[in-house]
């Protein structure tokens, strides 16, 4: 990634910096210089962040979204300029199992954070909102643009819709500099949640079992690797300069949606394990069938475009889940490209 000294000696928050995104994000802003600190509600040894040794590079604060106090006392203290809020449960099957903690800590927590920020706006200067493709709930008519309505029905989506529109209201009411990226589902090393397609056919593969598939396989759905999020966080959050953008949401993809099945036996042939036959449950229920996002307006304002297609950024996560998942697991299939 181009770095020019923009984040160097910045004082950056990231939110939910243990998980996939979070951690490669940590990563980045402290490769560029900023002075990052992580708040962080569990301990995750498995973290990418605790296995690149980034987590002793950073100023770390243990808490969740939920203690709105806690936030204040983060943004004052260390005088914190950018935030990435990407905290968040972010699991649509355990969202659906008990939504309370999930609107605790996607809805909640996001106006603890907003309203916190609020009250220190002499130093927040800008804050990127992680948002989904799901807070636009189902639509008839694909790809999504960003003036498409929020109607997310379920509740994950409902949570995503609730966080989006709450940010976008303390732009419109208070002023605050918040942009929002809305992703499609994001891949790649240090993706803990196995119940996920990606991270969850690579461990079957490596334990040499059938891939399961919750649904009947043809949910369509497109899959965006996870440098290519934090490249869009980071220009997202530069983009801020411009006060203008503040309130405006942006869709990140790579406008090339595949179906579950596809997904399977593509990771399935780079792995060398065409025999893995994958097992088809088709008990999913409370699911988007298909989305998929424009992001025209993303390469025109941003500049921003994907730069990995699934053929290259699945064998890095594989490489990934190699050596840290199960490193006793033989090096190479036979046949594995």
């Amino acid at each position: 990634m181009e770095a020019d000294g923009f984040w160097r000696n910045r004082s950056v928050l990231v939110t939910g910096a243990t998980g996939l995104v979070g951690s490669w994000l940590v990563k980045e802003l402290v490769d560029r210089g900023a002075n990052v600190v992580c708040l962080i509600r569990d301990f995750v040894p498995r973290s990418n962040l605790y296995l690149t040794g980034y987590h002793t590079r950073v100023t770390v604060v243990r808490g969740a979204l939920e203690e709105y106090l806690n936030l204040k006392r983060i943004l004052n203290e260390h005088e914190v300029e950018t935030v990435f809020h990407l905290g968040a449960q972010t699991i649509v099957s355990t969202a659906n199992r008990f939504p309370l903690a999930t609107f605790e800590a996607n809805v909640r927590g996001t106006w603890n954070l907003l309203e916190a920020a609020r009250l220190q706006q002499q130093t927040v200067r800008r804050i990127v909102l992680a948002s989904s493709d799901k807070a636009y709930g189902d639509h008839d008519t694909l790809p999504y643009t960003e003036d498409m309505p929020l109607q997310g029905r379920y509740p994950y989506d409902v949570s995503k819709s609730c966080a989006d529109l709450i940010a976008q209201s303390y732009v419109h009411t208070y002023g605050l500099p918040v942009a929002i990226a809305r992703c499609a589902n994001i891949y790649g090393g240090g993706d803990l949640n196995f119940s996920r397609l990606v991270p969850g056919t690579i461990r079957s593969v490596l334990l040499n079992k059938r891939p399961v598939v919750r649904s009947n396989g043809a949910h369509r759905r497109e899959y965006l690797y996870v440098l290519d999020a934090v490249r869009a966080y980071l220009s997202l959050a530069r983009a801020l300069e411009n006060p203008s953008l503040r309130g405006e949401a942006f869709n990140f993809s790579t406008e090339a949606p595949v179906t579950v099945l596809e997904v399977i036996r593509l990771i399935l042939t780079l792995m060398g394990r065409d025999d893995l036959e994958p097992q088809i449950q088709n008990s999913a229920s409370r699911e988007i069938v298909h989305q998929s996002l424009s992001v025209e307006k993303s390469r025109r304002i941003l500049g921003w475009r994907a730069r990995y297609t699934l053929e290259d950024g699945l064998p890095e996560t594989i490489i990934w889940y190699r050596k840290h998942l199960l490193p006793e697991v033989p090096n190479h299939y036979p046949g594995e490209k």
